[in-house]
């Protein structure tokens, strides 16, 4: 299939110029990008009549499709249901795990279809996923499905605390929790093994943990060097907050950060999840490493996180440490929308320095689209609009109110757009939103599923009672 999509108002191509083609024209031979430029030059370069499909790009924007460096698709049915008044720890240790004590297969999998179809109605045609509390196949089903690209994983963590705290079950303590990092990496590698490059490529399995407390500093570094050895990559949660560090420190007299990386634990293949208590020491740290930060807006506000005040990102981007950008769970964050977290991003710096030129439009961008392929170590394939990569993009309806009038795309799609004015989104050469639905599911059936589903998950968790607890003291102590 050879599609030429022409006189597209702008391309905007975040290669390493950050090109911007107006009046523009770009050819697709099957899944990839074989021809980009104004629409003059393409036409002179392609006949028409070698085209199976032409599509007039009069009054359309076009970008990379966005990429989601963090989310948690075990937990879309989740919305709305954990309060907003909980610190990190909290809403972890008696609200997120309670939640996936009672999460069953079939949730996962209705759950992992309803989050795809909100960040292909978003303009996100790729993702990292934490991981399933079962199975990385169900992820993988969920993919086939919707036709989205994406990194999925099998939860792991190897250090239970001493007593469960309400709400958790033996049962998901027994699957989640392994007796040591030993048997827990070995289980990941049989799900890298079995799971990776499914989809023809488009699914990929990576050495992914929970990180944190519940995870040995062996699981930590053990984590990184399997994914190295097997050529992939791995993310956990670390440094996600003031009251994780300062607990690392009161134990190992150190931050979360540089104790992994006393360990030998930070690489390149490395994404931390969140990295909002990083010291100027770590900054470095990181940079020296090539270790990578997956910054999630959204959940910072939601959870207090501290970004605009203990937050290094903007040193950390003027560092050279690559920033993506993630939604976080949809209980964190509230949304899969990678447009609202462009926005924060570029927004909550200039606000909380007093520095207008702090993290511009641009550094939004690349943080949505050609950082977080970085990230994701698939750079080489997706990220940017260039010969030779997937033709994974969003088209923009610029006949909307959110784009009229307007002079810089950049300015525009960061400040003025929202996801309501996304005509379409394509991964692999294929529109897989359009026309105001997700091309491959029932988006009716699956609201449907997800709505019931998620009234029994919560009440079978507890999570419908006033007496769940707000403060917590798990893992403050011993382990």
């Amino acid at each position: 299939m050879k599609t030429l999509l022409e006189n597209v108002d702008f391309v905007l191509t975040v290669d390493k110029d950050d090109t911007v083609i107006r009046n523009a024209a770009v050819v697709i031979h099957d899944d990839r990008f074989v021809d980009i430029g104004p629409t003059a030059d393409i036409l002179q370069r392609h006949s028409r009549e070698a085209f199976d499909r032409i599509v007039d790009g009069s009054l359309i924007g076009l970008c990379p499709g966005f990429i989601d460096s963090h989310v948690h698709l075990s937990e879309t049915l989740s919305r709305a249901v954990f309060p907003d008044n909980l610190n990190t720890r909290e809403w972890v240790f008696h609200w997120a795990k309670p939640f996936y004590a009672h999460v069953s297969e079939e949730d996962e999998y209705w759950g992992a279809l309803m989050g795809m179809t909100e960040m292909l109605r978003s303009g996100t045609t790729c993702f990292l996923d934490m991981g399933s509390q079962y199975d990385p196949g169900i992820t993988v089903r969920a993919m086939e499905q919707t036709g989205i690209r994406g990194i999925t994983a099998r939860h792991a963590a190897d250090n239970r605390p001493e007593i469960l705290p309400p709400g958790w079950s033996e049962e998901m303590v027994q699957h989640h929790f392994f007796p040591n990092a030993e048997t827990a990496l070995a289980e990941l590698r049989a799900c890298v093994e079995e799971h990776h490059g499914a989809l023809d490529g488009r699914a990929r399995c990576w050495v992914n943990i929970e990180g944190k407390e519940p995870c040995t500093l062996e699981l930590h570094v053990g984590a990184r060097k399997l994914a190295e050895e097997l050529g992939v990559g791995t993310t956990y949660h670390l440094a996600t907050s003031i009251e994780e560090a300062r607990i690392c420190e009161q134990k190992y007299g150190m931050w979360p950060i540089s104790r992994i990386a006393n360990a030998g634990g930070l690489g390149s293949n490395l994404i931390i999840a969140h990295g909002a208590a990083v010291t100027e020491d770590e900054v470095e740290l990181l940079e020296r490493h090539d270790a990578k930060i997956a910054f999630c807006p959204s959940a910072s506000f939601k959870l207090g996180k501290g970004a605009t005040n203990i937050g290094k990102y903007p040193e950390l981007v003027e560092a050279g440490v690559t920033v993506s950008l993630g939604t976080d769970g949809v209980s964190a964050a509230g949304n899969m929308n990678l447009m609202r977290q462009m926005l924060l991003f570029t927004g909550m710096f200039k606000d909380s320095r007093m520095q207008a030129d702090v993290l511009t439009v641009r550094d939004a961008l690349r943080a949505a689209t050609i950082d977080g392929a970085k990230a994701l170590m698939w750079d080489d394939e997706i990220g940017s609009i260039e010969v030779g990569k997937k033709a994974d993009f969003v088209l923009f309806d610029l006949d909307h109110v959110e784009w009229t009038p307007f002079h810089d795309p950049m300015q525009a799609i960061v400040f003025s757009a929202s996801t309501a004015s996304v005509r379409e989104t394509w991964v692999d050469g294929k529109p897989l939103y359009r026309d105001g639905r997700v091309v491959g599911v029932n988006e009716r059936d699956v609201r449907s599923k997800a709505r019931e589903l998620a009234a029994a998950a919560v009440i079978r968790a507890g999570l419908h009672d006033n007496n769940v607890p707000t403060s917590s003291s798990v893992y403050d102590e011993g382990n």
